[in-house]
């Protein structure tokens, strides 16, 4: 059985439970008179008074639940609801004793007889109802005056029904609401992990193009690469988490077809520390790095360098990279543009209150440190 089904059929169970006790609960407490015909004695009539209440009340409960409240109070017509009570209110007053009229002759009735002999009522606590005075004499109806404790509980019955309907409605909205928050941070991760620069593969396309014309030996390693990376940006990279490992492999693939491109000039150190194995991450959070690295801290004119860093532990991962800064005025624009902006609200998304991302822009120099707590 599924878990919808599961919930359906307990929730049936504990319906069937609760009520059970609530038609019990009269004839478990119910007081009897020392001089009543015998110690189990009580009226027909207020047996069948009992009873019909009860059924009236279990009744009202899912008319009010099922019916009343998802039709009306919800939808905010709250006058003709308060009308609807107000009219099962006062059927409920008469109800109950005109059935118990129907089904059963008070005048046969021993023990309803044996009360009337002894000049007092049957106990309150037979019923939720209670005759206060005798019935006339040759009829099998009686003057019925109603037991506060009827209106008490047909109050509580309304209450519970009522809250408990309430509640369920708020939760399911509650629910709702979190589903489509939900989906649109997916979508939006989505969103934000396609943003790795496309340029780049149109770059790495024109590198791999110009070894083949050359004939270079680098050219099938370059293809396996470039394979590598967008397998896993089209794979991988939907997860919601990945090995620690395949990231690192991932950023190495990118920088090995970046120095395809560049000179000797360019010196790049990356360096990993720790257990990379069986930790995960949200992917594509340090390519932006790398990627601004290798857009604005290379020459061909200078000699260059680039430090990334990977360290591991087992409560922290911690991504630094360092660089000088090339091109200072395409560098300040791109320090508050989509790259950075994208990790940081992706940071937000998946890990609030466990990363600390620091930037250090000294105008000649560009750093990043990101520490992510992964326990």
């Amino acid at each position: 059985m599924t878990a919808v089904a599961n919930k359906k059929v307990l929730t049936t169970v504990i319906h069937i439970a609760v009520w059970t006790c609530f038609l019990l609960i009269p004839f478990i407490f119910q007081q009897h008179s020392r001089d009543s015909p015998s110690p189990t004695a009580i009226s027909n009539h207020f047996r069948a008074v009992l009873i019909s209440s009860s059924l009236y009340l279990i009744a009202f409960y899912y008319v009010n639940t099922q019916l009343l409240i998802p039709q009306m109070l919800l939808k905010r017509k709250w006058g003709i609801y308060l009308l609807c009570i107000i009219a099962l209110f006062i059927l409920f007053l008469y109800f109950p004793e005109w059935i118990s009229s129907i089904v059963t002759d008070s005048s046969n009735d021993i023990a309803f007889r044996a009360g009337r002999m002894q000049n007092y009522p049957p106990p309150p606590s037979d019923s939720l109802h209670f005759s206060s005075h005798p019935p006339r004499h040759g009829s099998g109806r009686h003057r019925f005056h109603f037991f506060p404790g009827s209106y008490l509980i047909f109050i509580l019955v309304f209450t519970i029904g009522t809250c408990v309907s309430v509640i369920q409605e708020w939760l399911k909205t509650d629910t709702f609401k979190k589903e489509i928050e939900r989906e649109k941070l997916n979508t939006e991760l989505l969103f934000l992990k396609s943003q790795v620069n496309p340029h780049f593969f149109f770059n790495t396309l024109n590198n791999i193009y110009s070894l083949a014309v050359t004939g270079s030996e680098m050219t099938a390693p370059a293809i396996l690469k470039l394979s590598s990376i967008m397998r896993y940006i089209i794979s991988d990279a939907q997860l919601n988490a990945v090995p620690l490992d395949h990231e690192v492999t991932f950023i190495k693939h990118y920088i090995d077809l970046q120095l395809v491109r560049l000179t000797d000039k360019v010196n790049v150190d990356f360096k990993v520390d720790g257990r990379v194995e069986n930790k995960m991450i949200e992917p594509l959070l340090f390519i932006p790095f790398v990627e601004n690295a290798f857009k604005y801290g290379v020459s061909t004119k200078e000699n260059t360098s680039i430090v990334i860093h990977i360290k591991a532990s087992d409560e922290k991962i911690i991504f630094s990279s360092s660089n000088k800064i090339i091109h200072q005025e395409n560098a300040l624009k791109d320090t508050t543009g989509i790259g950075i902006n994208n990790v940081r609200r992706r940071l937000e998304l998946m890990y609030p209150g466990k990363h600390d991302l620091q930037i250090f822009n000294t105008g000649e120099n560009f750093s990043v440190k990101l520490e992510i707590t992964i326990k």
